[in-house]
């Protein structure tokens, strides 16, 4: 029953039950509210902002007409990607609760986020979710793409960085693969239809034009910046793409909805060229290589062929030389086929023995020896048990002998009672169960009356 509810007068000084310690009430307040509000989000300024030794944090969140004070422990702002600073706006996670020492109403944070990007993260998580669920970004899914490409479209700004990088890249690693340029505006309204519609055109115009791969891609920027690439639509128009994708958005630090769905994901446009293009002066380099290979092979197999030439020569024997040599290899082969047999007759009897000790250890003579023993210790232990049965048998029919003498009639005829049964040798319990001239029986304790009734006094009369 709530406190404020209890019927006893909580000044009375016979109910000392009811008074409260300030820390039992400051506990009795922090249970209820850290059961009412187990999770609450809040976005308001950072003011009071304070960092002690211990690395936790502890701030005002306010707004125009309010405020609350918070902590975030360390354990919980190791996490947080930003720097909080007084007067930056934020959103964050946390419960409610009560600084038992002080009273203090305060919320305990285990997220923060600023509250400017906030919303286009949790919206990015979101949607990242979604497709990962609906299977975009699976493995099995993507296509592979390859190293070495005649003709790639280029799917980004015309005027951008990021085209000029690809080209200054494929020019300097290869030269005669042929770059296509699907120009498109990158960021602000507009810009995911225009991804779209430039990724089906060039599905649409890859056997005319010949293309065999696409890099979609923009330079780096705010993750407000690199929007586009995370709206659903771009992300469904690169999973449903029949050319291979290849993502190239931002800075090596940036990730986008649309490096998750394509089929490689590069961290810079410029990466994306050095993946999709082979190095010409690694050819040259193969080249010059396997020239060489090529040329010390060919000195390699004359000088070995002369080599084996001469050991050939060497090798050719005198007849008589073969046949001595072969007839050491037939000693040689006969000592050790005498050394083989010998071991595996000894081996033989070990084992025999073995088998002699497992017979001798299990023979009917001892197996019967042990049964007798068991047998003779099972009697003794049913003899026992049969003697004990008997004794407790023999007590319990003692304690119903006892028990049955104390209720038997025959106690209470010797007593100095009797019996009286009519002529039918019923028992007669009052005077309507007789008439006068009757005949009638009392059984005694020892022998029996028989009387004729010659009256009837009922009771009361």
């Amino acid at each position: 029953m709530p406190y404020s509810q209890r019927d006893k007068n909580p000044y009375d000084k016979d109910h000392a039950e009811n008074i409260l310690s300030v820390s039992g009430l400051n506990s009795m307040a922090r249970s209820l509210l850290e059961s009412n509000f187990p999770a609450v989000i809040v976005e308001g300024e950072i003011s009071n902002l304070a960092v002690p030794s211990s690395g936790h944090w502890y701030l005002t969140l306010k707004d125009k007409s309010s405020q609350i004070r918070c902590a975030m422990f360390v354990n919980r702002n190791r996490m947080v990607r930003f720097k909080p600073e007084n007067g930056k706006q934020i959103i964050v996670r946390g419960r409610l609760s009560i600084y038992e020492g002080r009273g203090d109403y305060q919320l305990i944070l285990d997220g923060m986020e600023e509250a400017g990007d906030g919303a286009l993260q949790r919206a990015f998580e979101q949607l990242k979710r979604k497709l990962q669920d609906e299977g975009l970004f699976a493995g099995e899914n993507k296509q592979e793409m390859q190293s070495h490409y005649q003709h790639i479209g280029v799917i980004t700004s015309a005027t951008g960085a990021a085209v000029q990088d690809i080209i200054s890249v494929f020019a300097r690693r290869f030269p005669a693969t042929k770059i296509t340029l699907l120009p498109v505006v990158v960021q602000g309204a507009g810009a995911a239809a225009e991804i779209v519609s430039a990724i089906e055109r060039a599905n649409t115009l890859a056997e005319k034009l010949g293309l065999q791969a696409l890099i979609v891609g923009r330079g780096g920027g705010s993750l407000e910046d690199l929007q586009a690439f995370n709206e659903e639509p771009v992300a469904r128009a690169i999973f449903a793409s029949e050319l291979p994708i290849c993502s190239a958005v931002g800075h090596e630090v940036d990730f986008t909805i649309a490096d998750f769905v394509a089929d490689l994901r590069a961290p810079t446009p410029s990466a994306a060229a050095e993946l999709l293009s082979p190095n010409q002066e690694d050819y040259f380099e193969q080249l010059f290589s396997t020239s060489a290979q090529f040329k010390s092979a060919i000195s390699l197999a004359i000088k070995q062929g002369r080599q084996q030439l001469t050991w050939i020569a060497k090798q050719l024997k005198h007849p008589d030389r073969r046949l001595q040599e072969q007839a050491q290899n037939l000693d040689r082969l006969d000592i050790r086929l005498r050394r083989a047999m010998s071991n595996n007759i000894a081996s033989q009897r070990a084992e025999l023995t073995q088998m002699q000790r497992t017979l001798s250890a299990n023979s009917p003579k001892q197996l019967l020896e042990r049964n007798k023993i068991r047998l003779a210790a099972g009697r003794g232990r049913l003899d026992q048990s049969m003697r004990s049965v008997l004794a407790s048998r023999r007590s319990s029919l003692q304690t119903l002998s006892r028990s049955l003498n104390s209720v038997s009639p025959l106690s209470t005829l010797a007593r100095g009672y009797s019996i009286t049964l009519d002529s039918s040798a019923n028992v007669v319990r009052s005077t309507e169960d007789v008439k006068v001239g009757a005949t009638i029986t009392s059984r005694l304790s020892e022998g029996e009356i028989v009387s004729t009734i010659s009256a009837i006094a009922k009771k009361g009369s």
